[in-house]
């Protein structure tokens, strides 16, 4: 839509985008996070709040779910006019998440997909066996030969193993891009555009990456590491969006999950119960079987 306005002028309200004392803000619209765009408007008085006619949420379940956004997102909402729009974004809406826009969004209009159309049925699903985290490199090498023929985002639980996984994988001779939660804001952009125009064919990332990012040429996504909570338990909606990364815009994806324990398996099990989709079994020593999933 803002490419038909050129006229159109953006903010960025992140930490370290530094303004000068008194300034008031001209632009039309100010994207941010919740703790700076508040200290904006209440604190530093860049922004005027009851000048704001749209008020949007995007990511609202991450925004909810995250203490400290949920307070800072309510505090906002506070200030705004009565007239303002509210609109709440996300791709998966939890019973809290509704919860809490029934309190910020009276009478709303609500546009829903149904659960089963959340791009599962595009996407073909394995999970591979192995002991231990090298059987898994092994794993991943073995079946990196059969897809690079697109592009592929690799999952790690934490920034160490994708820091480790990254450089295991340029020893070999892959061109590889890391991204993860401690990068700058310009660096995560200019690692996103280097792999979106092709320069690296793969991207490993922790969860960072799991949400809102569109790379159409993704073809596989690998969970190195299956996505799960604080408490041990299947992330289930990390799962969809990590592998809905691929499968997008209708076309057929390949998600790859790597299991290396009972419990690993068990989570895996629990994904499956949730989403009522099988996920078979692959051996990615098989090279046959490799080539014939990525047809």
């Amino acid at each position: 839509m803002g490419k038909f306005y050129p006229e159109l002028k953006l903010a960025y309200a992140v930490r370290g985008n530094k303004l000068e004392r008194g300034q008031k803000i001209s632009e039309h619209i100010v994207i941010g996070t919740p703790g700076t765009v508040l200290d904006w408007c209440a604190k530093l008085k860049f922004i005027d709040p009851k000048k704001i006619k749209v008020f949007v949420l995007d990511e609202a379940d991450v925004m909810i779910a995250t203490q400290g956004h949920q307070d800072q997102s309510i505090r906002i909402q506070r200030m705004l006019p009565r007239n303002c729009q509210m609109l709440l974004f996300s791709a998966t809406f939890e019973d809290s998440v509704w919860k809490f826009a029934q309190k910020v969004v009276p009478d709303p209009n609500i546009i829903k997909l149904k659960r089963e159309e959340e791009t599962l049925d595009t996407i073909k699903q394995y999970y591979v066996l192995c002991n231990n985290r090298d059987e898994k490199f092994q794993a991943l090498c073995n079946l990196y030969g059969a897809i690079t023929i697109a592009q592929a985002m690799i999952f790690c639980h934490t920034r160490k193993t994708a820091s480790w996984l990254a450089a295991e994988l340029s020893k070999e001779g892959h061109q590889v891009a890391l991204l993860s939660g401690e990068m700058m804001v310009e660096q995560r952009a200019a690692v996103i555009e280097r792999f979106r125009e092709g320069k690296e064919k793969v991207l490993v990332t922790t969860n960072v990456c799991a949400r809102g990012i569109d790379v159409e040429q993704v073809s596989v996504v690998i969970n190195f590491d299956l996505p799960v909570d604080k408490d041990g338990n299947p992330d289930n909606e990390t799962y969809l969006h990590r592998i809905g990364r691929t499968g997008r815009f209708g076309k057929r994806g390949l998600a790859v999950n790597m299991v290396d324990s009972k419990h690993s398996m068990n989570i895996l099990n629990r994904i499956q119960e949730h989403f009522n989709k099988k996920i078979e079994r692959l051996d990615t020593d098989d090279l046959d079987e490799i080539e014939k999933i990525t047809n």
